[in-house]
Protein backbone atom coordinates (compact mmCIF):
# COMPACT_ATOMS: atom_id res chain seq x y z
CA UNK A 1 0.00 0.00 0.00
CA UNK A 2 1.37 3.40 -0.98
CA UNK A 3 0.61 6.49 1.05
CA UNK A 4 -0.64 9.86 -0.12
CA UNK A 5 3.04 10.86 0.04
CA UNK A 6 6.04 8.53 -0.19
CA UNK A 7 9.74 9.33 -0.15
CA UNK A 8 12.35 6.64 -0.70
CA UNK A 9 16.06 7.31 -0.19
CA UNK A 10 15.66 11.04 -0.85
CA UNK A 11 18.79 13.17 -0.50
CA UNK A 12 19.54 16.83 -1.21
CA UNK A 13 22.75 18.78 -0.69
CA UNK A 14 23.75 22.37 -1.28
CA UNK A 15 27.38 22.21 -2.31
CA UNK A 16 29.13 20.12 0.34
CA UNK A 17 26.35 20.66 2.88
CA UNK A 18 23.75 17.88 3.11
CA UNK A 19 20.23 19.17 3.82
CA UNK A 20 18.28 15.90 3.54
CA UNK A 21 20.04 12.54 3.77
CA UNK A 22 18.70 9.23 2.40
CA UNK A 23 15.28 9.89 3.88
CA UNK A 24 12.43 7.35 3.80
CA UNK A 25 8.95 8.56 4.72
CA UNK A 26 5.35 7.57 4.05
CA UNK A 27 2.34 9.71 4.97
CA UNK A 28 -1.04 7.98 4.90
CA UNK A 29 -4.17 9.31 3.28
CA UNK A 30 -5.87 11.79 5.63
CA UNK A 31 -2.92 11.90 8.04
CA UNK A 32 -1.45 15.11 9.43
CA UNK A 33 2.31 14.86 9.88
CA UNK A 34 4.12 17.53 11.89
CA UNK A 35 7.81 18.02 11.08
CA UNK A 36 9.84 19.75 13.76
CA UNK A 37 13.50 20.39 14.40
CA UNK A 38 16.09 23.13 14.89
CA UNK A 39 16.91 25.68 12.20
CA UNK A 40 18.91 24.10 9.39
CA UNK A 41 17.78 20.53 10.13
CA UNK A 42 16.25 20.09 6.66
CA UNK A 43 12.52 20.29 7.36
CA UNK A 44 11.80 23.19 4.97
CA UNK A 45 14.06 21.65 2.32
CA UNK A 46 12.01 18.47 2.60
CA UNK A 47 8.83 20.44 1.97
CA UNK A 48 10.41 22.18 -1.03
CA UNK A 49 11.42 18.81 -2.48
CA UNK A 50 7.85 17.51 -2.19
CA UNK A 51 6.46 20.73 -3.68
CA UNK A 52 8.85 20.56 -6.64
CA UNK A 53 10.67 23.76 -5.74
CA UNK A 54 13.87 21.72 -5.41
CA UNK A 55 15.11 18.62 -7.23
CA UNK A 56 16.45 15.72 -5.16
CA UNK A 57 20.00 14.55 -5.80
CA UNK A 58 18.91 10.98 -5.15
CA UNK A 59 15.79 9.04 -4.32
CA UNK A 60 12.18 8.90 -5.42
CA UNK A 61 9.14 10.96 -4.42
CA UNK A 62 5.57 9.85 -5.01
CA UNK A 63 2.42 11.91 -4.55
CA UNK A 64 -0.83 9.97 -4.63
CA UNK A 65 1.11 6.95 -5.90
CA UNK A 66 2.55 8.84 -8.89
CA UNK A 67 6.29 9.36 -9.23
CA UNK A 68 6.90 13.12 -9.29
CA UNK A 69 10.68 13.05 -8.91
CA UNK A 70 13.29 10.34 -9.20
CA UNK A 71 13.01 7.01 -10.97
CA UNK A 72 9.73 6.24 -12.69
CA UNK A 73 8.19 2.81 -12.98
CA UNK A 74 9.92 0.37 -15.22
CA UNK A 75 9.28 0.86 -18.94
CA UNK A 76 8.00 -2.42 -20.45
CA UNK A 77 10.40 -4.31 -22.68
CA UNK A 78 10.02 -3.68 -26.36
CA UNK A 79 8.86 -6.56 -28.58
CA UNK A 80 12.42 -6.89 -29.83
CA UNK A 81 13.86 -7.28 -26.32
CA UNK A 82 15.16 -10.68 -25.37
CA UNK A 83 13.23 -12.61 -22.74
CA UNK A 84 14.44 -11.81 -19.24
CA UNK A 85 16.12 -8.59 -20.29
CA UNK A 86 16.22 -6.08 -17.42
CA UNK A 87 13.46 -3.44 -17.71
CA UNK A 88 14.49 0.06 -18.66
CA UNK A 89 13.91 2.86 -16.15
CA UNK A 90 13.85 6.59 -16.73
CA UNK A 91 14.21 9.72 -14.66
CA UNK A 92 10.91 11.40 -13.88
CA UNK A 93 10.21 15.03 -13.07
CA UNK A 94 6.75 16.55 -12.61
CA UNK A 95 6.68 20.37 -12.31
CA UNK A 96 5.13 21.92 -9.18
CA UNK A 97 1.88 23.00 -10.83
CA UNK A 98 1.13 19.42 -11.92
CA UNK A 99 1.91 17.64 -8.64
CA UNK A 100 -1.47 17.89 -6.90
CA UNK A 101 0.27 19.57 -3.99
CA UNK A 102 -1.20 22.57 -2.16
CA UNK A 103 1.05 25.10 -0.43
CA UNK A 104 0.38 27.30 2.60
CA UNK A 105 3.20 29.59 3.67
CA UNK A 106 3.96 31.64 6.77
CA UNK A 107 3.39 34.92 4.90
CA UNK A 108 0.19 33.58 3.23
CA UNK A 109 1.54 34.56 -0.26
CA UNK A 110 -1.81 35.94 -1.44
CA UNK A 111 -1.69 38.11 -4.57
CA UNK A 112 -2.43 41.66 -3.34
CA UNK A 113 -3.83 42.84 -6.69
CA UNK A 114 -6.39 40.02 -6.89
CA UNK A 115 -9.63 39.67 -4.98
CA UNK A 116 -10.09 36.77 -2.61
CA UNK A 117 -12.18 34.94 -5.19
CA UNK A 118 -9.56 35.43 -7.90
CA UNK A 119 -6.81 34.33 -5.52
CA UNK A 120 -8.66 31.05 -5.07
CA UNK A 121 -9.38 30.73 -8.81
CA UNK A 122 -5.66 31.04 -9.53
CA UNK A 123 -5.15 27.33 -8.88
CA UNK A 124 -8.17 26.32 -10.95
CA UNK A 125 -6.75 27.17 -14.37
CA UNK A 126 -8.28 25.02 -17.08
CA UNK A 127 -11.56 24.59 -15.21
CA UNK A 128 -14.73 26.14 -16.65
CA UNK A 129 -15.68 29.46 -15.08
CA UNK A 130 -18.98 28.14 -13.72
CA UNK A 131 -17.12 25.29 -12.01
CA UNK A 132 -14.53 27.74 -10.69
CA UNK A 133 -17.25 29.91 -9.18
CA UNK A 134 -18.89 26.89 -7.54
CA UNK A 135 -15.57 25.71 -6.08
CA UNK A 136 -14.72 29.20 -4.78
CA UNK A 137 -18.05 29.34 -2.96
CA UNK A 138 -17.50 25.81 -1.63
CA UNK A 139 -14.06 26.42 -0.12
CA UNK A 140 -15.06 29.84 1.25
CA UNK A 141 -17.93 28.13 3.05
CA UNK A 142 -15.47 25.53 4.26
CA UNK A 143 -13.25 28.15 5.92
CA UNK A 144 -16.31 30.07 7.19
CA UNK A 145 -15.64 33.18 5.09
CA UNK A 146 -18.35 33.14 2.39
CA UNK A 147 -18.77 36.92 2.54
CA UNK A 148 -15.21 37.99 1.56
CA UNK A 149 -15.01 36.79 -2.06
CA UNK A 150 -14.88 40.34 -3.44
CA UNK A 151 -12.48 41.76 -0.86
CA UNK A 152 -8.73 42.16 -1.30
CA UNK A 153 -6.08 40.63 0.97
CA UNK A 154 -5.23 43.96 2.66
CA UNK A 155 -8.85 44.23 3.78
CA UNK A 156 -8.61 40.99 5.78
CA UNK A 157 -7.22 40.30 9.22
CA UNK A 158 -4.19 38.04 9.62
CA UNK A 159 -6.35 35.10 10.64
CA UNK A 160 -8.68 35.62 7.68
CA UNK A 161 -5.72 35.79 5.30
CA UNK A 162 -4.43 32.50 6.67
CA UNK A 163 -7.80 30.81 6.13
CA UNK A 164 -7.98 32.16 2.58
CA UNK A 165 -4.50 30.78 1.93
CA UNK A 166 -5.78 27.39 3.09
CA UNK A 167 -8.90 27.73 0.92
CA UNK A 168 -6.73 28.46 -2.13
CA UNK A 169 -4.57 25.41 -1.36
CA UNK A 170 -7.63 23.17 -1.01
CA UNK A 171 -9.48 24.45 -4.08
CA UNK A 172 -7.79 22.15 -6.66
CA UNK A 173 -8.41 19.13 -4.39
CA UNK A 174 -4.74 18.33 -3.85
CA UNK A 175 -3.41 14.94 -2.78
CA UNK A 176 -1.28 16.63 -0.12
CA UNK A 177 -1.23 20.08 1.49
CA UNK A 178 2.17 21.37 2.64
CA UNK A 179 2.22 24.02 5.37
CA UNK A 180 5.46 25.83 6.21
CA UNK A 181 5.21 27.63 9.58
CA UNK A 182 1.67 28.74 8.63
CA UNK A 183 0.70 30.23 12.00
CA UNK A 184 3.94 31.80 13.22
CA UNK A 185 3.09 35.31 11.99
CA UNK A 186 -0.11 35.41 14.09
CA UNK A 187 -0.30 36.55 17.70
CA UNK A 188 -0.58 33.78 20.27
CA UNK A 189 -4.32 33.85 20.98
CA UNK A 190 -5.22 34.14 17.30
CA UNK A 191 -2.67 31.46 16.38
CA UNK A 192 -4.37 28.91 18.64
CA UNK A 193 -7.81 29.63 17.21
CA UNK A 194 -6.72 29.58 13.55
CA UNK A 195 -4.71 26.42 14.16
CA UNK A 196 -7.77 24.68 15.61
CA UNK A 197 -9.93 25.84 12.70
CA UNK A 198 -7.33 24.66 10.19
CA UNK A 199 -7.07 21.20 11.73
CA UNK A 200 -10.88 20.90 11.81
CA UNK A 201 -11.01 21.76 8.09
CA UNK A 202 -8.29 19.27 7.20
CA UNK A 203 -10.07 16.56 9.20
CA UNK A 204 -13.47 17.37 7.68
CA UNK A 205 -12.08 17.11 4.14
CA UNK A 206 -9.88 14.09 4.81
CA UNK A 207 -6.90 16.06 3.51
CA UNK A 208 -3.38 14.73 3.92
CA UNK A 209 -1.09 17.44 5.29
CA UNK A 210 2.55 17.96 6.24
CA UNK A 211 3.12 20.81 8.69
CA UNK A 212 6.57 22.27 9.32
CA UNK A 213 6.80 24.03 12.67
CA UNK A 214 9.34 25.12 15.26
CA UNK A 215 6.71 25.08 18.03
CA UNK A 216 6.70 21.91 20.16
CA UNK A 217 3.18 22.53 21.47
CA UNK A 218 1.91 22.99 17.93
CA UNK A 219 3.50 19.75 16.77
CA UNK A 220 2.06 17.83 19.72
CA UNK A 221 -1.47 19.19 19.31
CA UNK A 222 -1.73 19.08 15.51
CA UNK A 223 0.15 16.01 14.31
CA UNK A 224 -1.21 12.49 14.11
CA UNK A 225 2.49 11.71 13.98
CA UNK A 226 5.54 13.86 14.61
CA UNK A 227 8.83 13.64 12.76
CA UNK A 228 11.70 15.14 14.76
CA UNK A 229 14.45 16.11 12.32
CA UNK A 230 18.15 16.61 12.94
CA UNK A 231 20.97 17.03 10.43
CA UNK A 232 18.86 16.01 7.45
CA UNK A 233 17.35 12.84 8.92
CA UNK A 234 14.22 12.07 10.93
CA UNK A 235 15.60 11.03 14.32
CA UNK A 236 12.22 9.88 15.61
CA UNK A 237 8.88 9.35 13.91
CA UNK A 238 5.89 8.48 16.06
CA UNK A 239 2.69 9.60 17.70
CA UNK A 240 2.83 12.67 19.97
CA UNK A 241 2.63 10.40 23.02
CA UNK A 242 5.51 8.24 21.79
CA UNK A 243 7.75 11.17 20.92
CA UNK A 244 7.12 13.09 24.13
CA UNK A 245 6.92 10.27 26.66
CA UNK A 246 9.39 7.85 25.06
CA UNK A 247 12.02 9.88 23.17
CA UNK A 248 14.62 7.73 21.42
CA UNK A 249 17.56 10.00 22.17
CA UNK A 250 18.91 12.78 24.34
CA UNK A 251 18.34 15.21 21.46
CA UNK A 252 14.64 14.34 21.10
CA UNK A 253 14.12 14.44 24.87
CA UNK A 254 15.69 17.89 25.07
CA UNK A 255 14.04 19.29 21.95
CA UNK A 256 10.50 18.10 22.66
CA UNK A 257 9.98 19.94 25.92
CA UNK A 258 12.00 20.70 29.03
CA UNK A 259 14.10 17.85 30.41
CA UNK A 260 16.65 17.42 33.18
CA UNK A 261 19.09 14.52 33.33
CA UNK A 262 20.09 12.80 36.57
CA UNK A 263 22.66 10.01 37.01
CA UNK A 264 21.40 6.73 38.41
CA UNK A 265 22.78 3.98 40.60
CA UNK A 266 21.74 0.47 41.52
CA UNK A 267 20.72 -0.31 45.11
CA UNK A 268 18.79 -3.12 46.77
CA UNK A 269 15.49 -1.69 45.45
CA UNK A 270 16.52 -1.37 41.79
CA UNK A 271 17.68 1.53 39.66
CA UNK A 272 17.36 4.86 41.47
CA UNK A 273 18.29 8.49 40.98
CA UNK A 274 18.37 11.40 43.40
CA UNK A 275 14.59 11.72 43.13
CA UNK A 276 13.99 8.12 44.13
CA UNK A 277 13.41 4.70 42.64
CA UNK A 278 12.99 4.63 38.87
CA UNK A 279 12.71 0.95 38.00
CA UNK A 280 13.12 -2.43 39.63
CA UNK A 281 15.65 -3.34 36.95
CA UNK A 282 19.25 -3.71 38.05
CA UNK A 283 20.89 -4.57 34.72
CA UNK A 284 21.12 -1.04 33.26
CA UNK A 285 24.59 0.37 33.81
CA UNK A 286 25.66 4.00 33.48
CA UNK A 287 22.12 5.18 32.81
CA UNK A 288 20.80 8.72 33.15
CA UNK A 289 17.20 9.41 34.07
CA UNK A 290 15.25 11.84 31.87
CA UNK A 291 13.09 13.93 34.19
CA UNK A 292 10.47 16.34 32.86
CA UNK A 293 9.01 19.11 35.06
CA UNK A 294 5.53 17.56 35.14
CA UNK A 295 7.06 14.36 36.54
CA UNK A 296 8.61 16.04 39.59
CA UNK A 297 6.56 16.27 42.81
CA UNK A 298 7.32 18.90 45.47
CA UNK A 299 5.95 18.71 48.99
CA UNK A 300 6.85 20.32 52.27
CA UNK A 301 8.97 18.05 54.49
CA UNK A 302 7.06 16.25 57.21
CA UNK A 303 6.97 13.04 59.25
CA UNK A 304 6.06 11.06 56.13
CA UNK A 305 9.30 12.13 54.39
CA UNK A 306 11.61 11.39 57.32
CA UNK A 307 13.94 8.54 56.40
CA UNK A 308 12.46 8.33 52.90
CA UNK A 309 15.66 9.15 51.05
CA UNK A 310 15.19 6.26 48.58
CA UNK A 311 11.86 7.85 47.59
CA UNK A 312 13.23 11.35 46.97
CA UNK A 313 15.49 14.09 48.30
CA UNK A 314 15.34 17.19 50.46
CA UNK A 315 15.89 20.18 48.19
CA UNK A 316 15.79 23.98 48.27
CA UNK A 317 13.74 26.16 45.91
CA UNK A 318 16.26 28.12 43.82
CA UNK A 319 14.03 29.88 41.27
CA UNK A 320 10.32 30.53 40.72
CA UNK A 321 8.76 31.50 37.39
CA UNK A 322 5.11 32.55 37.10
CA UNK A 323 3.38 31.17 33.98
CA UNK A 324 -0.21 31.99 34.80
CA UNK A 325 -1.99 28.69 35.33
CA UNK A 326 1.25 27.00 36.41
CA UNK A 327 4.34 27.92 38.39
CA UNK A 328 7.73 26.57 37.36
CA UNK A 329 9.95 25.84 40.36
CA UNK A 330 13.66 25.12 39.98
CA UNK A 331 15.02 23.27 43.00
CA UNK A 332 18.59 22.61 44.12
CA UNK A 333 19.29 19.00 45.07
CA UNK A 334 21.88 17.90 47.68
CA UNK A 335 24.26 16.94 44.85
CA UNK A 336 24.24 20.51 43.54
CA UNK A 337 22.20 19.53 40.47
CA UNK A 338 18.92 21.27 39.70
CA UNK A 339 15.58 19.97 38.44
CA UNK A 340 12.43 21.78 37.41
CA UNK A 341 8.90 21.11 38.59
CA UNK A 342 5.53 22.39 37.34
CA UNK A 343 3.09 23.22 40.13
CA UNK A 344 -0.50 24.49 39.84
CA UNK A 345 -0.89 28.23 40.33
CA UNK A 346 -2.29 27.65 43.81
CA UNK A 347 1.06 26.23 44.99
CA UNK A 348 3.95 28.68 45.24
CA UNK A 349 7.04 27.88 47.24
CA UNK A 350 9.18 31.01 47.72
CA UNK A 351 12.88 30.93 46.92
CA UNK A 352 14.76 29.36 49.82
CA UNK A 353 11.90 27.05 50.86
CA UNK A 354 12.97 23.53 51.81
CA UNK A 355 10.92 20.95 49.90
CA UNK A 356 10.89 17.20 49.39
CA UNK A 357 11.43 16.44 45.68
CA UNK A 358 10.46 13.11 44.17
CA UNK A 359 9.13 11.47 41.04
CA UNK A 360 5.33 11.55 40.85
CA UNK A 361 3.82 8.15 41.68
CA UNK A 362 3.01 6.25 38.49
CA UNK A 363 5.48 8.18 36.33
CA UNK A 364 8.06 6.08 34.48
CA UNK A 365 10.88 8.35 33.27
CA UNK A 366 12.97 7.41 30.25
CA UNK A 367 16.53 6.15 30.68
CA UNK A 368 19.53 7.22 28.62
CA UNK A 369 22.68 5.23 28.04
CA UNK A 370 25.00 7.55 26.19
CA UNK A 371 22.88 9.44 23.67
CA UNK A 372 20.16 6.82 23.18
CA UNK A 373 17.26 5.76 25.37
CA UNK A 374 16.68 2.24 26.61
CA UNK A 375 13.48 0.43 27.53
CA UNK A 376 12.84 -0.61 31.08
CA UNK A 377 10.21 -2.11 33.34
CA UNK A 378 7.68 0.01 35.24
CA UNK A 379 8.71 1.49 38.56
CA UNK A 380 7.18 0.35 41.83
CA UNK A 381 6.89 3.54 43.88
Amino acid sequence: MTGALDLTGVSKSYGDTPAVRALDLSVAQGEILALIGPSGCGKSTLLRLVAGLERPDQGTLRVGGEVVAGTASAVPNSPNSSVGHAPVTRAQWVPPEKRRVGLVFQEHALFPHLSVGDNIRFGLDGVRRTEQDARVREVLDLVHLPHVADRYPHELSGGEQQRIALARALAPRPAVVLMDEPFSSLDESLRARVRTDTVDILRATGTTAVLVTHDQTEALTVGDRIGVMRDGVIEQLGTPVQVFERPVSRFVASFMGDADFLPSSVDEHGLACELGLVTVQTDVADAEVVVRPHEVSLTLPGPETDGAEHHGALAVVDRVEYHGAFILHTVLLPSGRTVRSWQPHSIRYPVGTKVFASIHPGMVPSLLVGERTVTHAPNTH
